[in-house]
């Protein structure tokens, strides 16, 4: 397909295997433009993040404007503009929680990765997040990782559980 020449050198995610994929992807749906979310949860679920130039080249291969795609990224909120870890925290922040001591736990998690909220680890290994409830009251404080709920953290116990997702 090669809209954009050399991704690569535009971002280094961007890979000739990855626009391998991608090309697929588009391929798929070219006949349809009205498919664009699907394709680009399709492509998120390869890189973990639409970067602006793969938008850029989204829009190119399904026909329609840079700007609605970009429009549509930012407007839904799982999908993401900036690189994600392979794993993402969540702490929760709800009341059951903070009463509970999930306050430390955040600091613990952001002293030993250098995280705030909303960043990932060099390493892409962890995204750190801060939601208000996560319906687990009863578990509090909770914290998830990726699929896996965890209640009942205290701070001494995060460390540990984040060195079991390598």
């Amino acid at each position: 397909m090669n809209y954009v020449k050399d991704m690569e050198a535009l971002n280094s995610d961007l890979t000739p295997e990855v626009m391998k994929k991608i090309d697929d992807i588009i391929g798929a749906y070219r006949d349809n433009p009205i498919n664009l979310i699907p394709v680009l949860e399709e492509c998120q679920e390869i890189l973990g993040y639409v970067p602006i130039e793969l938008q850029e080249y989204i829009g190119a291969g399904l026909n329609i404007p840079g700007s609605k795609v970009y429009g549509v990224v930012t407007f839904y909120s799982f999908f993401s503009m900036e690189p994600k870890g392979r794993h993402i925290i969540k702490v929760c922040m709800g009341t059951a929680c903070y009463v509970r001591g999930i306050a430390e736990v955040l600091n613990r998690i952001q002293a030993k990765f250098k995280l705030e909220i909303g960043e990932t680890t060099e390493d892409r290994r962890f995204s750190l997040e801060s939601v208000r409830c996560l319906g687990a009251c009863g578990l509090a404080p909770v914290v998830v990782v990726g699929e896996d709920i965890h209640g009942g953290v205290g701070p001494d116990d995060i460390l540990g559980i984040l060195s079991q997702y390598e």
